[in-house]
């Protein structure tokens, strides 16, 4: 990007203007200029309103900066370092994958599978940001939910984002479901379900890898989780799984196979099935 002459600072317009010759999205641009101005990302009004506003001169290294790292492809949420979820701010940096929009549908399904109990119990697997365990408690008060993630740079993360939110969840550093006692209303996880290999993996290079990639079929550690789940939730428990855009029907046949019941897909914003789940029986 060419700097602006001494003396003659660029516009919001002329601003964005540059970044879209980089070939960066409007709405990310937009995102990145707030952020270099120090104004909240929900001020995208405000640029409209001074579009041809001269911005301080400060801004411009910033701007560019952040515009090079995007190009490089790294994602609007880090270099901003906060991404909205279910309406939620939550503060997201490398250490986590960025929340997606589509998993707004795990985290509808999952309320609505706790509609009509009271204090339900809820455990989230592979927090990460604690995005969806954050969503659950926000949404219910009056839930009891755990959030677990084996790696302790992700919990520091979702303990951040609890604390500066508010919300009362129990944070724990495990392996899937070891420990996790029993007598579960809901289990809840958006694995890694990408296979090792995987053409898109080039595009997410600059996210946690372990977060992503499970095994040759991207479907190891949903099977782990299918596995252990029944021994962990109570008669009428629910297990929910976001999964590639490929692999409802794997899914659920791994659900149907171990002996869940009522086992459907949920389809995401682009109408597409993202998310499977069954209910557990202890009387068949």
């Amino acid at each position: 990007m060419t700097e602006p002459a001494p003396n003659s600072p660029a516009s919001t317009a002329e601003m964005l203007a540059a970044a879209a010759a980089l070939g960066i999205e409007r709405l990310d641009a937009q995102l990145l200029l707030l952020h270099a101005l120090g104004r909240p990302s929900k001020d995208r009004a405000w640029l409209l309103a001074h579009d041809t506003d001269p911005l301080p001169a400060s801004a411009w290294p910033r701007f560019a900066e952040s515009c090079a790292r995007r190009v490089a492809g790294e994602p609007v949420a880090y270099l901003v370092g906060e991404k909205e979820f279910h309406g939620l701010g939550l503060r997201v940096d490398a250490r986590v994958l960025v929340p997606r929009p589509d998993t707004e549908t795990l985290v509808d399904w999952a309320l609505q599978c706790l509609e009509g109990r009271v204090a339900p119990s809820v455990i989230d697997l592979g927090t990460g940001s604690g995005a969806i365990a954050l969503a659950i408690r926000h949404a219910r008060d009056d839930a009891r939910v755990t959030a677990v993630d084996a790696s302790a740079d992700a919990l520091a993360v979702a303990r951040a984002n609890a604390a500066r939110l508010g919300l009362d969840v129990r944070f724990a550093e495990a392996d899937w479901l070891d420990g996790a006692g029993t007598g579960w209303d809901l289990i809840v996880s958006n694995p890694p379900y990408v296979a090792a290999g995987d053409a898109h993996l080039a595009a997410l290079r600059h996210e946690p890898l372990g977060a992503l990639v499970s095994g040759p079929d991207g479907l190891d550690d949903i099977r782990r989780i299918v596995r252990a789940a029944p021994a962990h939730l109570q008669d009428g428990g629910w297990l929910l799984l976001e999964h590639g855009h490929d692999q409802a029907g794997a899914v659920r046949g791994l659900l149907a196979t171990r002996g869940f019941a009522e086992v459907q897909s949920r389809d995401d914003l682009a109408g597409i099935a993202r998310c499977s789940g069954g209910i557990w029986r202890t009387v068949k």
